[in-house]
């Protein structure tokens, strides 16, 4: 008998239906709830004891899964079976990676952390402490092979039944806790007598699963791991350089208009690039959202936005479009990128006077112009078009360049293809500091507004790499309108009303004391986490968040704990939280008080 087989006919219907349930309420508030995403669906059956490869996900969350109910989550636990301890031998037999015949701590955190439940090194070197008899912190498995294996594989399992123990307790307080609401609206006395943990709304019944309606594309896309499509290759791809700007604590960088002629499957990610000098620490967070250029009939504008990422801080998104026009507009926390707090008094040295006497740009300037102009050339083909010295004029004087001007630098620099070289971006700069005889305040004005300081560092400025790929659209255009703030879009909804609306709509909701209409919503994905407040009620609310309790976390404010006010019917964004050093553990814990 198989043990799929062997689990249905040793475990009574109902109980079995009880385990998934608990294992269910762990995540969610209700069985109503649904599974929106892959990673909830693994998290959700490792809660069971299950731990399903990446083959046997794909089975059940296929491209055209939206979500999946309680129902469908039974019948996945149903068909999939429990983890045995002779799985888990199998598995931990091939840890001894690097062949020494040992299982170190660091073998061992790569396999738990890969599949299964995920724990930090720190349980791990529990879980190792506990069978590791002479306490070396290696398991040696070549003189006793069967008993080191069995203690282990005992362990992990023991561990998991004491995890559906607490599943279970978890369960009757939630159900208690529902029992006495609904006797305290109906005015009924609660009884001595123990309720049943399991309602005829908890058996399962024949349901579809629910599937993406491509068409429309009103909820925002979900894709779960930075995966590319195997065939990516074949796809059209169109890229744009770009920047982030801090300018007065406000945001403003590049934005670009979409133009899509075919429905086509889209590929988008964006990454930030390093200065040669500037900030070397973890990357900035670079994301992006796409938006309709109107509502649909629902009123929604956003269409899709990244949340997933590898581990050199590339975020991507996978979604279906339909011809159309879309704004892409690149996004940050800030977490990472804040406004200088002072400027040093000493200056780097920008001209110099050769033996001749003429004004000439020194060795260090030269190559932060070099950077400047690697940026500016949005496309990438080793040259700066007109729009592109036109983006970059706007940035650093506040004005377009007129055909006079630009008639200027043809007369004054030799072109090629009617487009600026490196070469005579740079002979411009060395003529401006000829023409205003070494005077260097127009020099450091386009150097602060690209986001240098006084030392020639880049700190008020992010470069980032933006690749959209398409698969069934050859002549899709990708074009950069502006570098700004963020517009406001139909229905004077502020860009920040649109990403306060998707967290909310992903984020878990938790209501503030003391206020029947003010919610917090704490959404999360690969690289952050953002608190968002929405207030539903009549009057302003002055709330006070203290996120201080919080590990391993750097914000984009000053402090961890701030007040603010929320205006009626309005959502805020309050706080943006993200891993300090991430290569550690990080959690985010607020308490929220009204004021």
């Amino acid at each position: 008998m198989s043990r799929r087989s062997s689990r249905s006919s040793t475990m009574d219907q109902g109980e079995f239906i009880l385990e998934c349930k608990a294992a269910y309420l762990s995540m969610f508030d209700s069985i109503k709830e649904k599974i929106e995403s892959q990673d909830s669906l693994l998290e959700a059956l490792q809660q069971t004891g299950r731990n399903p490869s990446v083959k046997v996900l794909k089975k059940y969350w296929t491209n055209d899964t939206d979500e999946l109910s309680f129902d469908d989550f039974v019948d996945i636990c149903r068909k999939e079976p429990v983890t045995t301890s002779d799985d888990l031998m199998k598995a931990f037999r091939k840890i001894d990676i690097n062949g020494d015949g040992y299982i170190s701590l660091e073998e061992l955190h790569k396999i738990l952390t890969s599949k299964g439940e995920k724990k930090s090194k720190s349980e791990v070197k529990t879980m190792i402490d506990e069978v590791d008899e002479n306490r070396d912190g290696r398991l040696d498995y070549k003189e006793e092979p069967v008993l080191r294996y069995s203690e282990f594989c005992k362990m992990v399992m023991s561990t998991t039944e004491e995890s559906k123990k607490m599943q279970r307790k978890m369960m009757e307080r939630k159900e208690k806790k529902k029992k006495q609401e609904i006797e305290r609206r109906v005015g009924t006395p609660s009884g001595s007598r123990k309720s049943s943990l399991l309602s005829i709304d908890d058996l399962p019944r024949p349901s579809p699963r629910v599937k993406k309606d491509k068409s429309r594309q009103s909820s925002v896309s979900r894709s779960h791991k930075l995966d590319e499509p195997k065939n990516l290759r074949e796809w059209t791809h169109t890229k744009s350089k770009g920047s982030f700007f801090m300018e007065d604590g406000s945001l403003i960088c590049h934005q670009y208009d979409f133009n899509l002629p075919d429905d086509s499957k889209i590929w988008i990610t964006m990454q930030p690039q390093k200065a040669s000098r500037g900030m070397d620490s973890n990357p900035v967070d670079t994301s992006v959202f796409i938006l309709r250029d109107r509502p649909d009939e629902d009123g929604n504008l956003l269409v899709a936005f990244t949340e997933h990422r590898d581990g050199r801080g590339k975020y991507g998104v996978s979604c279906d479009l339909s011809a159309g026009k879309y704004y892409i507009m690149p996004y940050t926390t800030g977490c990472r990128f804040k406004s200088r707090k002072s400027e040093s008094e000493k200056e780097a040295k920008l001209v110099s006077q050769d033996k001749g006497g003429k004004y000439v740009i020194t060795k260090a300037f030269r190559k932060v112009l070099e950077d400047i102009f690697d940026y500016s050339d949005l496309d990438g083909n080793g040259f700066m078009s007109r729009k592109e010295f036109n983006l970059f004029n706007i940035r650093t004087s506040g004005e377009e360049v007129a055909d006079e001007e630009w008639q200027v630098v043809e007369d004054r620099i030799d072109l090629e293809d009617g487009e600026i070289t490196k070469a005579g971006f740079l002979q411009l700069n060395e003529l401006e500091a000829e023409d205003s005889e070494g005077d260097t305040e127009d020099l450091w004005t386009t150097l602060v507004s690209m986001g240098y300081n006084k030392q020639l560092i880049m700190d008020q400025a992010c470069p980032f790499q933006l690749d959209v790929y398409t698969e069934d659209c050859d002549d899709a255009e990708l074009d950069v309108v502006r570098v700004d703030s963020y517009p406001t879009y139909p229905g004077d909804l502020s860009f920040d009303d649109i990403i306060s609306k998707s967290f909310i709509k992903h984020g878990e909701i938790s209501r503030v004391k003391g206020m029947k209409d003010l919610c917090m919503y704490t959404y999360k994905n690969d690289g952050w986490a953002s608190l968002v407040l929405d207030n539903k009620s009549h009057t302003r609310v002055r709330v006070e968040l203290d996120c201080s309790r919080s590990e391993n976390v750097i914000s984009n404010h000053d402090s961890l704990q701030r007040t603010l006010r929320v205006d009626p019917g309005s959502t805020l964004i309050a706080y943006h939280l993200m891993p300090e050093d991430e290569d550690r553990d990080w959690q985010v814990k607020c308490t929220e008080t009204i004021r």
